[in-house]
């Protein structure tokens, strides 16, 4: 499939007006340019951000963004690393492979406190648990082959014979109630029950998977050469997700560029979205109670590094505060 970039400056002009905002550049003439890439095809899930341009939040803070929708032929960090965008979205094991591989690129904020991957099962045939999983059949794409598995081995004792081939496509599943399969908590779940199944939702979260999940993340330099650019960034990002949260008529704007971008999505999609991601405690949960939203702490990057090490998907020995830097968040926004 062809890569789709989409520039968001044009659609701009209808933002709302510029408001005063201590240490804010508001000059119409006199934007600071931000060019930011999603990791996959627009929809709820990115909410915050459509909102923060539709509602004219990062104009606010003097910023022009340019938010780019990624999709299957899109590498954030390959992009972020060849300086094609100045900042990305992502995860935390990204941050570990930056530090891994001594790559110049750093994690400043987790808008997903928990990270939404799910695995789906049939109701009725016992398999209420993860627990209950162990030995059973599991369609897993390759790709998280060296995400999340390696948890599930570790803490539950699966094992790579029970892995099926899973290629984004719920009918295997959907024909055989032994089977289960992974998914996103705000995607499958809603096409399972589309088909007639009521899915029992494993969120891996809820069972110690300790990832952040769609993480910001720029080059060092970056941070440490334009910090007010950055702070005023970060600061526009989290109050657009504080207000897309609370749903209502504030993010009618912001889901039209959604659908505008990305015709598979339409209002019952985006408004499952938010309903699990709040009732799951996707943004809002953990430190983002009291820290804000985009919160992270060191205690909560051992964890997830010291998980994954044991569970061998990291080697021993990585330095893992040099993944991220703490000095844009945890300043009580939405908290």
């Amino acid at each position: 499939m062809a890569k789709y970039i989409l520039n968001r400056r044009t659609l701009l002009a209808g933002s709302a007006a510029l408001v005063a905002v201590p240490g804010a550049r508001v000059s119409a003439h006199n934007l600071d340019k931000v060019s930011f890439q999603t990791d996959w095809r627009a929809q709820g899930e990115h909410g915050g951000y459509y909102l923060a341009v539709a509602n004219g939040i990062y104009r606010k803070y003097g910023i022009d963004c340019d938010l780019r929708m990624g999709g299957p032929q899109i590498n954030p960090s390959q992009i972020l690393l060849g300086g094609r965008v100045d900042m990305i979205m992502s995860n935390s094991f990204e941050g570990i492979n930056y530090v891994r591989e001594n790559l110049p690129l750093i994690v400043i904020a987790a808008i997903f406190q928990k990270d939404p991957q799910v695995i789906i099962s049939h109701p009725g045939v016992g398999n209420d648990t993860l627990a209950a999983l162990k030995s059973k059949p599991i369609l897993i794409g390759a790709a998280s082959h060296n995400s999340f598995w390696p948890f599930l081995k570790s803490k539950f004792g699966y094992t790579d014979d029970q892995i099926r081939p899973y290629a984004f496509n719920p009918a295997p599943f959907l024909a055989d109630k032994r089977t289960s399969q992974q998914g996103y908590l705000s995607s499958e779940p809603f096409a399972i029950r589309k088909a007639g199944v009521e899915p029992v939702v494993h969120l891996l979260a809820d069972s110690g998977f300790p990832a952040y999940g769609e993480t910001i993340n720029l080059s060092r330099k970056m941070a440490g050469d334009k910090k007010d650019l950055v702070q005023r960034f970060v600061t526009a990002t989290l109050e657009g997700w504080a207000e897309y949260m609370k749903g209502g008529e504030a993010i009618a704007a912001a889901n039209a560029m959604i659908k505008k971008a990305n015709p598979e999505m339409d209002d019952e999609k985006l408004s499952y979205a938010l309903k699990v991601m709040n009732e799951f405690g996707i943004v809002r949960s953990g430190d983002a109670l009291k820290l804000g939203i985009g919160a992270m702490t060191e205690a909560r990057w051992q964890l997830f590094y010291e998980t994954m090490r044991d569970a061998g998907r990291f080697p021993a020995g990585i330095d893992f505060k040099k993944a991220y830097s703490l000095d844009f968040v945890n300043k009580g926004i939405g908290a």
